[in-house]
């Protein structure tokens, strides 16, 4: 029994040396809504270009948009005329269409905040960053409504063209004309 008594005595020993050796400050959990970091005029800057480049983009899908659909009805009759069914990528290329009609006005908006750049300089430089934070959330909201209103019909419509390629590929070895 003697050693039993020793051999606790022992243990207990070295549980409270392990205990000892934690630390004794207490931890506190962090809030429901730790403090927001304040945007720097570099974050400003990169946000904008960003916006930039994607409204130049954009650009690129609405102005010009006759043109495009006009040639990209042309090959879809012209597939249907060879006897493939294009009838889904009819489908997507006129939801595409709508859907840029109707987001045509929202892109429109969105020059007036571009060409302002509120809080920004011409080279895209901060100016004033409490001008410059709204300008970036208002075109991010612009953004946002566009994206909203395109419901996702550009991608519905480079999905179609691509699956009508797949099940449309020439034979190996044979090579189709190509339209210039």
């Amino acid at each position: 029994m003697n050693i039993l008594f020793k051999k606790t005595i022992l243990a207990g020993m070295v549980a409270l040396l392990a205990f000892a050796a934690l630390p004794v400050s207490s931890a506190f959990a962090q809030d429901q809504n730790p403090p927001k970091a304040a945007v720097t005029n570099e974050q400003l800057e990169k946000a904008w270009a960003k916006q930039l480049k994607l409204y130049a983009n954009l650009g690129k899908v609405f102005e010009g948009t006759d043109a495009q659909f006009t040639r990209a009805q042309e090959l879809i009759d012209k597939a249907t005329a060879n006897g493939k069914d294009a009838s889904a990528v009819q489908a997507a290329l006129d939801a595409f269409s709508a859907a840029v009609k109707k987001s045509l006005p929202t892109y429109k908006s969105m020059n007036g905040l571009v060409t302002a750049h509120v809080g920004f300089d011409a080279s895209g430089k901060v100016t004033d960053a409490e001008k410059a934070k709204a300008t970036v959330m208002e075109v991010r909201a612009k953004l946002q409504e566009l994206k909203a209103s395109m419901g996702g019909t550009g991608k519905a419509l480079r999905e179609a063209v691509k699956t009508f390629r797949e099940a449309n590929k020439p034979a190996e070895g044979t090579s189709a004309p190509r339209d210039s």
